[in-house]
C-alpha cells in the first residue's frame, strides 16, 4: 500500500486537523538457519523481508490512545493511565505493551491516534508480532524525541514481550527487524549483540516461504516450555562445568559432559542448541563462499534436529518440507520461527518456482487438508520512516 493511501485511509478514520500523521514501516523477519538458539545465547541467520506493517500515528491533545488495525475488527480507545491493563488475546497488547515499557523508563507520552496496516501473514511465525513492536517504538522514539538508538529499541521491545505478553523470546525476532540490511542476512550472537551482515546472493535461485496456514498462539504453545528444559540442561551441566547457557558449550565439550543431564528429553533439548549453532557457523562460511547447495543442506539438517530433537515442527510443518524436497530444483528447505505450525524457507531454482508451487500445494493440500500460501519476498532493511 503506497503512503498516500495509508494517510488518506488513516484520515477517514479519525478526521483531519492542524497535526499532520506520519507513517512508519517495520519489517517482518525470515530466519534462515539457527532455530531456537536466541534464548540460549547462540548464533542466528535471518534476514528483514521486504513486506511488514506500516504504522500511521498522530499525536492529539488529549490522553486517549486510539487504536484501529486494517488487518483486525478489534478497535479499542483507551486511557493513558489504564495502559498496564491487558486485553486478553487481542493485538492491542503489543503496541500497550511498549508504551508501558517507555513509561517504566520515565518517558512521557501524550495522547495518540494509531492505524496499523500489515501485509506479514499473522501466526505464521515471520515475527508479525516484533514488527508491531518496532514500528510502534520506533514510531514513539521519533515522535517524542526520546534518542533511543535502534538496538535500544530492540532491547526495548524484547522487554515488552517478556513482561507484558508473557513470550519469554530470545532478542533475533526483534533484532533482525530493527537491523535488517537489503539484499543481506544477519549474522548474530545473541550473547553479545555482535552482529555482521552476510551477503546473500541468490542468483539463480528464489527464497519462497511456504505457509501451512495451521494457526498457532506463541504464548499458549510450547516454546515457554523449551525455554524451560534447555534451562533445566544448564543447571545439570553447570554442577561440573561452569557454563551460563548451552551456546558455551563446543560439540567436543558437549560430548563430554551431556551424560550429565539426567533427563533424556532434556538432554535431547540440548544436543538440537549445540549442534545448530555448528550449523549457523557453517552456513555463514558457505554463503560467505557462495556455496548455496552446501547452505541448503544445512538448512535440511537443521530441520530433521527440530523436528527429532526439539519436537517444534509437528505433521504440517514435517509434510511441506518432506513434498519441497520432491522437487527437482529444491536445495533447501527447513521449517523457520517458533514451530508449531507457521512456515517453512526454501530454495529452489528459478526455473522450477511455477513447479513447486503447484506440486507442493497440491500434496500438502491432500495429506493435510489445509491449503498452503507462498510467499516470493525480497530481503530489505529495517524499521524505517517512509
Amino acid at each position: 500500500m503506497q503512503k498516500f493511501d495509508l494517510i488518506e485511509k488513516f484520515l477517514e478514520i479519525y478526521g483531519n486537523h492542524e497535526i499532520s500523521p506520519k507513517v512508519f514501516f517495520s519489517p517482518g523477519r525470515v530466519n534462515l538457519i539457527g532455530e531456537h538458539t536466541d534464548y540460549n545465547g547462540g548464533y542466528v541467520l535471518p534476514c528483514a523481508l521486504s513486506f511488514g506493517t506500516y504504522l500511521v500515528i498522530r499525536k492529539t491533545n488529549d490522553h486517549n490512545l486510539k487504536f484501529v488495525s486494517a488487518n483486525f475488527k478489534f478497535k479499542k480507545e483507551i486511557l493513558l493511565n489504564n495502559i498496564k491493563n491487558k486485553i486478553a488475546g487481542e493485538w492491542v497488547n503489543f503496541p500497550l505493551g511498549i508504551i508501558d515499557q517507555f513509561s517504566k523508563n520515565g518517558k512521557n507520552i501524550s495522547g495518540l491516534e494509531f492505524y496499523y496496516f500489515g501485509n506479514i501473514p499473522n501466526e505464521a511465525g515471520l515475527s508479525s508480532s516484533a514488527s508491531i513492536e518496532l514500528v510502534t517504538s520506533f514510531a514513539l522514539n521519533n515522535l517524542f524525541g526520546f534518542d533511543y538508538s535502534i538496538i535500544d529499541l530492540v532491547m526495548l521491545s524484547q522487554k515488552c514481550e517478556h513482561e507484558f505478553i508473557g513470550v519469554k523470546c530470545g532478542i533475533m525476532d526483534q533484532f533482525a527487524v530493527g537491523m535488517g540490511k537489503k539484499d543481506h542476512a544477519l549474522f548474530l550472537n545473541c550473547k553479545t549483540m555482535k552482529h555482521v551482515p552476510v551477503k546473500f546472493k541468490l542468483e539463480g535461485y528464489k527464497l519462497i516461504i511456504s505457509n501451512t496456514n495451521l494457526k498457532r498462539g506463541l504464548s499458549s504453545s510450547k516454546y515457554n516450555e523449551r525455554v524451560s528444559e534447555c534451562s533445566q540442561a544448564v543447571s545439570d551441566i553447570s554442577k561440573v562445568m561452569e557454563i551460563n547457557d548451552l551456546s558455551d558449550l563446543s560439540i567436543d565439550l558437549y560430548n563430554e559432559v551431556k551424560s550429565d543431564i539426567k533427563d533424556d528429553i532434556v538432554r535431547q533439548r540440548a544436543t538440537h542448541v549445540v549442534y545448530e549453532n555448528n550449523r549457523v557457523l557453517k552456513a555463514v562460511k558457505a554463503l560467505e563462499q557462495n556455496q548455496l547447495k552446501t547452505f541448503g543442506k544445512l538448512m535440511v539438517d537443521s530441520h530433521n534436529s527440530l523436528r527429532d530433537n526439539y519436537e517444534v515442527t509437528g505433521f504440517e510443518l514435517d509434510t511441506l518440507v518432506e513434498e519441497a524436497l520432491k522437487i527437482d530444483g529444491v536445495i533447501g528447505s527447513r521449517m523457520t520461527g517458533a514451530g508449531f505450525g507457521g512456515c517453512t524457507v526454501n530454495l529452489v531454482k528459478d526455473d522450477c518456482v511455477e513447479e513447486f508451487q503447484k506440486k507442493v500445494g497440491e500434496k500438502y493440500f491432500n495429506r493435510t487438508k489445509l491449503k498452503p500460501d507462498f510467499y516470493l519476498p525480497e530481503i530489505g532493511d529495517g524499521v524505517r520512516e517512509v
